[in-house]
Formats: structure tokens, sequence, C-alpha cells
């Protein structure tokens, strides 16, 4: 309780270890959900990134991370195909590169 003015404010009751608490269910509760992929959706994707590739045509991805647990998206010219690795070579038009794993990707479309 602090005494300001003659007028009495309360403090924060709450212990360290509940704001922590707090803080990291606040965290979790923004996580989303991902989406699950049919057959039909997987075969047009890659009917789509094999056409960017061969006639290098600028795509935007839309992949979801496992680990963030968030959807992002990528613009750029899919540079290379690591089929070892598993994965998507991107170069952005900044010339960034950006990687992108195949079971990651949740949506390819062909920009214009």
């Amino acid at each position: 309780m602090i005494r300001d003015r003659g007028k009495i404010k309360w403090t924060s009751m709450m212990l360290p270890e509940h704001v922590t608490m707090l803080r990291a269910w606040a965290h979790e509760d923004s996580y989303e959900t991902r989406n699950e992929l049919d057959e039909q959706q997987v075969e047009a994707m890659n009917t789509i990134i094999m056409e960017a590739l061969e006639y290098g045509k600028p795509v935007m991805i839309r992949y979801y991370r496992t680990a963030s647990r968030r959807y992002g998206t990528v613009e750029g010219h899919i540079h290379y195909c690591n089929e070892q690795a598993q994965k998507l070579h991107i170069v952005d038009e900044d010339g960034d590169v950006c990687f992108v794993f195949y079971q990651e990707i949740m949506d390819v479309q062909l920009k214009n």
C-alpha cells in the first residue's frame, strides 16, 4: 500500500512466479494451429513450384514453423530445390536467401 497525496494506492499482490506463468500462458494462447493438407493440395503446390522453377516466376509461399507455432510468408524466386535436405532455397527481392522445408509449406501461389 502506497500513500500518495492522501489517496491509498494498492500495489500488485501477485508473486513474480505468477506473473511469469501468466506471461507464458498468454504467449501459448497466441499459438496458431496447423492446418492439414490433402493430397490434391500438395499436388497442386508441387505443380506450381515446378512451374516457378522452370520459368523463373516469382512465388509467394505460406509456411508453418513448428518451433514457433506460427505462420509466415516469404516472397521471391525459387533458386534451388534441395532434395536431400527436403527444403527450398528462395531468394527474395532484397537478395536474401530463405529456406523453407517441404513439410512446412502450407500454400504456394504464383506472383504476377
